[in-house]
């Protein structure tokens, strides 16, 4: 037995590796995911480009701008003196925001009186805009603690004193707040999906279009080692793009790894059982290598859009919610950013391997069964 499905483990792979396309599925595209989410893909907002209108044109209404300018947030693309240079550069996506400060914003500081100013956003991207304004409250508030230390305030001003408060925010497991350390794990879940489902589903079929499945009936072989000796190659190469991803991941981008790498090629197995499962139950019904394609493509797409890969599932209406519980996705992703960032352990991951584990078991059942049957 062991002996046959060895035979096909190495006709497997001697038939992957020597198509040039398909070695530059095999390493171009985790390759090519990884560069695109750790250099092109961040939800980080750094750079802003910024136009300053400065009516006041004071000691402390340039200090506020100099505020600005030193941030590693905003940067100073322009200096206009008209509403009309206002509204072109917002409208022509010149700038992303505007500094406003009308005249009298020194004077009410020096009457120890709030002095408001003007941050105008280009609010086309909604999320961009909140970024920028929350970016601007925090150097607002910055300002303000300076002018309190400092004595521009008049004496009795001072001596009454202002009660006031203090927020001190701490971000645990992503303590600069990248967004690299967010994605990058969760590519290791993308490509795990698209590369073992594809290649699955894919050998399969390829034996029916060259009419060798036939061949394959005819032999001594069982279907049960038939099934293993076509899953077990894809399962190795599934690892191979997990422990390749992992450590660009730590050296090239410097994603920590906090957890237990041993957990992580566990639930990575747990993960397997399902994506193996799906390319096998597209292999029974896809009759071409393009039909299996596009299959594959069809089922990870919304696999990912429903998995918190990008958007929260909690902002999903509920019965979108109820449908993610199918999506073994939704549960890796779960485990991988637990596993580097948290440095969770069982204990705290075990309901998503449970997860994966009934899913996976289900999924490849079914698979192997409708495989058997279309045999027969």
């Amino acid at each position: 037995m062991f002996e046959r499905i060895k035979t096909i483990i190495i006709k497997e792979f001697r038939q992957t590796f020597r198509d040039v396309r398909m070695r530059f599925v095999l390493f171009g595209m985790p390759l090519f995911q990884v560069i695109i989410f750790g250099f092109a893909v961040s939800t980080d907002v750094k750079k802003i480009e910024t136009a300053v209108y400065d009516l006041d044109n004071t000691p402390q209404s340039r200090e506020l701008i100099r505020q600005f300018e030193y941030s590693k947030y905003f940067v100073i693309k322009a200096y206009i003196c008209t509403d009309e240079q206002q509204k072109y550069l917002i409208d022509k996506s010149v700038v992303k925001a505007v500094i406003r400060i009308n005249r009298g914003f020194a004077a009410d500081i020096l009457a120890a009186q709030t002095a408001p100013f003007q941050i105008i956003v280009d609010g086309t991207d909604s999320n961009i805009a909140g970024i920028i304004l929350n970016y601007a409250n925090q150097i607002a508030e910055r300002y303000s603690g300076k002018l309190r230390e400092v004595s521009i305030v008049p004496v009795p001003a001072r001596m009454a004193g202002i009660p006031s408060i203090e927020l001190r925010s701490r971000s645990w497991f992503n303590e600069n707040l990248e967004s690299k350390n967010f994605y990058i794990p969760g590519v290791i879940a993308l490509i795990v999906l698209i590369m073992t489902i594809l290649l699955t589903a894919m050998a399969v079929v390829k034996e029916k279009e060259s009419g060798t499945i036939e061949q394959l009936i005819v032999s001594p072989i069982s279907s049960v080692e038939l099934i293993l000796g076509k899953l077990i190659p894809f399962a190795i190469v599934g690892f191979f793009d997990v422990l390749l991803i992992t450590t660009l991941a730590l050296f090239v981008f410097n994603v920590p790894l906090r957890g237990n790498v041993f957990l992580l090629l566990v639930s990575s197995a747990l993960y397997l059982l399902t994506t193996l499962g799906l390319g096998l139950l597209i292999s029974t019904g896809a009759r071409t290598q393009q039909e299996a394609m596009m299959s594959t493509f069809f089922i990870a797409q919304p696999a990912v859009l429903l998995s918190g890969f990008v958007f929260p599932i909690v902002n999903m209406p509920k019965i979108v919610q109820y449908i993610t519980y199918l999506n073994p996705l939704r549960y890796f992703l779960v485990i991988i950013r637990g596993v580097f960032l948290k440095a969770a352990g069982f204990d705290v991951l075990w309901p998503q391997m449970l997860a994966l584990l009934v899913i996976g078991v289900g999924i490849l059942t079914i698979s192997s069964l409708r495989f058997h049957k279309r045999l027969g």
